[in-house]
């Protein structure tokens, strides 16, 4: 792996992330040696995250961008505990004063983080919302697991967060099967931020959406982040993505990370042969 950043004024580390991995497959001696790409031919193994190490700031982007397969919307779900990791360490500042693993939290303190400290939206809103609920409701269940009883409080707390992500009034009481990709996508992050995480895990959060309505959303997401200082983990196959948010970007191919940097750096000068072409796909 390429590292370059350069020196930069101290900041709050929020989370960090060491030696993760993830296989599906029992794994082989010949996984060391005859991997193609991230698969083992001999035992059938795949090795979607191999070692994965980074560091997260306080109220920073940190784009992660790489072609399908690369690994990073595994990372994403491990990090949410919606995958089992096979090994590795995850360090929340705001748990515990980082000082412990949270990958070996049991299952309620998971829910807890999960409920509290992060948020999280995904590329296909059927796994972030309840398409038959309204608009409202759905935050109000987010709200609810995190242990909020006063329905007023709730309901106050939904229709302030879904007008922050202009969803007209009128339309709030509404389901998302009815919504738009973009407002659906809206809803989410409204959904995501209920709780005030510290952390906000944004997963292909614009796939699929018209080029319009991408950059609505992604405008909405500067906006939200530049206005409520929450740390932002962004994972997009997209490089005009990473380049118009991300303040440090990771490169990540085969499950591996092959660069990391200042977004601008690793537009201007990639190392890697893979970020090369990423970049030159782009101009």
């Amino acid at each position: 792996m390429t590292d370059r950043l350069i020196d930069r004024e101290p900041q709050r580390k929020v989370m960090d992330v060491r030696g993760l991995r993830r296989q599906f497959g029992p794994g082989c001696p010949s996984c060391k040696t005859k991997l193609i790409k991230n698969y083992c031919p001999d035992c059938g193994t795949v090795h979607a995250l191999r070692d994965i190490s980074f560091d997260v700031y306080e109220s920073e982007i940190l784009g992660i961008v790489g072609e399908s397969g690369s690994g990073k919307s595994t990372l994403m779900q491990c990090l949410y505990f919606d995958q089992e990791t096979s090994s590795g360490e995850v360090y929340l500042d705001a748990f515990e004063g980082g000082k412990v693993n949270i990958l070996s939290c049991s299952g309620q303190t998971k829910r807890y983080i999960r409920n509290h400290l992060f948020g999280m939206v995904y590329q296909n809103p059927l796994q972030g919302l309840k398409m038959d609920f309204s608009s409202i409701s759905n935050i109000a269940e987010k709200l609810i697991a995190a242990g909020k009883r006063n329905a007023q409080a709730m309901e106050k707390r939904a229709t302030e967060l879904l007008d922050h992500v202009n969803i007209p009034e009128y339309r709030m009481k509404d389901a998302p099967k009815n919504f738009s990709g973009g407002m659906q996508q809206r809803v989410q992050i409204a959904r995501a931020l209920s709780n005030n995480p510290p952390v906000l895990l944004l997963d292909e959060v614009t796939t699929g959406l018209d080029l319009s309505v991408q950059a609505k959303v992604l405008d909405l997401i500067k906006q939200i982040q530049r206005e409520l200082k929450v740390t932002v983990i962004l994972v997009s196959h997209d490089l005009g993505v990473i380049r118009m948010l991300a303040d440090r970007t990771i490169v990540m191919l085969n499950g591996e990370i092959v660069e990391s940097g200042l977004t601008d750096q690793i537009l201007e000068d990639p190392q890697h042969e893979y970020t090369q072409e990423l970049v030159h796909s782009l101009l």
